[in-house]
């Protein structure tokens, strides 16, 4: 079956891609393109997953490089190919011929580039990372190669929405105690329960950050369990493990 890969034009001259489920040669729970060797999908199966992304982006399969994520602010700059993967949650490079690639499922992908100073950047922001500053430290560490703030894009791809977001009263007040202008980033939900924006927040960091240019696709991946891995879903549905949805971008 053919990969489906959903591409966004802020990042056109890139390789790149937002990966969705479809394609995949995984089954059960993990049912398509499940990229993620921490699941307990067969690693073998899993590999087979990851070939497939590394060749629709053109690279060799240990070219597709990754971080172990673990929901911090600490970024990687990748000089080579590796199999290598230090604790991390975003990476970037100025080294062409490397794709570089987060895993998530229901946090958000993002995918960065300046393509004046030929620097780019991928990034695990789930709302952990994105308030402690993974997203501004992407950014930073690619100027720290030659990238030019202004000349910087981003594109957040598939991500848990507002509506799929519950969270309760405490979550949102740690929000709103680091910044009281983050209370923009919730709606009144049922009770007491709180919606939470976290596309919304991802964006508004990406701006601070000075990224000019920055989007999100626009998918929930809550709400799309056809084409989308989801945490929160398979919580709800309570399935014993969940498939990881990879991104990737390539110079």
């Amino acid at each position: 079956m053919t990969l489906d890969v959903i591409t966004h034009e802020l990042l056109d001259g890139t390789t790149h891609g937002f990966f969705t489920r479809l394609g995949g040669a995984s089954s059960g729970v993990f049912a398509g393109l499940n990229c993620g060797f921490g699941s307990s999908d067969q690693h073998d199966i899993v590999a087979i997953n990851r070939a497939r992304v590394a060749k629709q982006m053109g690279v060799p399969s240990d070219a597709l490089v990754g971080v172990h994520q673990f929901h911090s602010a600490d970024v990687v700059t990748v000089t080579q190919p590796t199999a290598d993967k230090p604790k991390a949650d975003a990476l970037v490079t100025a080294t062409k011929g490397i794709a570089l690639s987060v895993l998530t499922a229901d946090c958000q992908p993002v995918l960065f580039a300046d393509q004046t100073a030929g620097v780019i950047g991928a990034a695990h922001a789930g709302w952990q990372g994105a308030l402690n500053g993974v997203l501004d430290a992407t950014v930073d560490a690619m100027v720290a190669l030659g990238a030019q703030r202004g000349d910087i894009v981003a594109v957040i791809g598939p991500s848990i929405s507002q509506r799929s977001y519950e969270v309760g009263p405490e979550f949102a007040e740690r929000f709103i105690d680091e910044d009281h202008d983050n209370a923009r980033f919730f709606a009144n939900g049922i009770g007491d329960k709180m919606q939470f924006d976290l596309p919304a927040f991802g964006l508004a960091r990406l701006r601070a950050a000075g990224v000019n240019d920055a989007a999100w696709s626009r998918h929930c991946t809550y709400s799309d369990p056809d084409r989308f891995y989801s945490y929160r879903r398979s919580v709800h549905k309570k399935e014993a493990d969940y498939g990881r949805l990879i991104a990737a971008i390539c110079l």
